[in-house]
């Protein structure tokens, strides 16, 4: 517990008007003591407070303060801003789909040349969002095919935003795994400090806790990897191999973390080292690439 950082008077709080939650909070926070000691009392001695019970109810109401302004600080780091918006570019697109398959089946009833998917629902919404609609099943139909045109609009600014926010809150893990898959991960367990501090071994599995409880169960075999599938060094391998690109490209990107988050300095060698990795797992030439489609982006 910390207190001022000359406690022989009245502790933490010592020289603090008793309704000053203010300085009370910056005491919590930046106040330090080389050992504990009897705060209530001396804060009762000074006057501060006219009972041990006082003191424990202004000491609550600062340390609970400190930390409503800690959370509140942490939540708009950058990371944590990485995270909402990956989670609603997630959403919007999901929902987009959702929705074009909507309206594709509606289109269906009423159109002959009625298509599919989000692109269809842009046409749709192109083609007779200007026009009045000739009876009101029209009108609702062609008014949900815009909004659906909006929203995956929405999701295509959220993923430019990740894509250029990404690696300048961890450069080294953007660079490895690409952008929209950094952040997925980051989003995955919560934050880069979190993230910096798993084993290469759960994040090699991070988004296949499904099958993972399956196999610790005894239903199904262990995974080999998660949503780090999605990037070109382990989809592109031999299915004979995967296994052990995923496990490198988790140890690299486990490495990549820790590196963004204590230091933040960009290593292109960390990149080079797992470019020859998975070139001696695919064990030929051709996976001696240079790295180009190293940014799978999660899709």
């Amino acid at each position: 517990m910390t207190g001022t950082s000359n406690p022989a008077g009245a502790g933490w709080f010592d020289g603090l008007d008793p309704g000053d939650v203010e300085a009370a909070v910056g005491a919590v926070t930046d106040g330090e003591a080389d050992e504990p000691d009897e705060w209530p009392r001396l804060a009762v001695e000074a006057g501060y407070v006219d009972s041990a019970d006082e003191y424990y109810d202004r000491l609550h109401e600062a340390t609970m303060e400190a930390a409503r302004r800690e959370i509140h600080e942490r939540e708009r780091a950058d990371d944590k801003q990485l995270i909402h918006a990956v989670r609603a570019m997630d959403d919007c697109e999901r929902t987009a789909n959702e929705l074009a398959e909507r309206v594709a089946e509606w289109a269906g009833t009423r159109y002959e040349d009625a298509g599919t998917g989000v692109d269809y629902a842009r046409d749709l919404a192109a083609e007779r969002g200007d026009t009045e609609a000739s009876d009101p099943g029209e009108a609702r139909l062609v008014a949900l095919a815009e909004r659906t045109a909006a929203l995956a609009d929405e999701a295509d600014e959220l993923r430019a935003y990740v894509e250029e926010t990404t690696p300048s809150v961890a450069p080294n893990l953007a660079a490895m795994a690409g952008p929209v898959l950094a952040a997925r991960l980051i989003s995955l367990t919560g934050g880069l400090d979190t993230l910096a501090r798993k084993p290469s071994s759960t994040v090699q599995v991070l988004g296949a806790e499904d099958a993972l409880f399956a196999h610790l169960r005894g239903a199904a075999p262990s995974p080999k990897h998660g949503i780090i599938f999605t990037h070109e060094y382990v989809r592109g391998t031999h299915p004979d191999q995967r296994g052990s690109a995923a496990r490198a490209l988790a140890g690299k990107l486990t490495i990549a973390a820790r590196v963004d988050h204590y230091s933040g300095e960009r290593k292109p060698e960390l990149d080079a080292e797992l470019d020859e990795r998975i070139a001696t797992i695919r064990g030929n030439a051709d996976g001696a690439d240079d790295g180009s489609d190293r940014g799978g982006d999660g899709s």
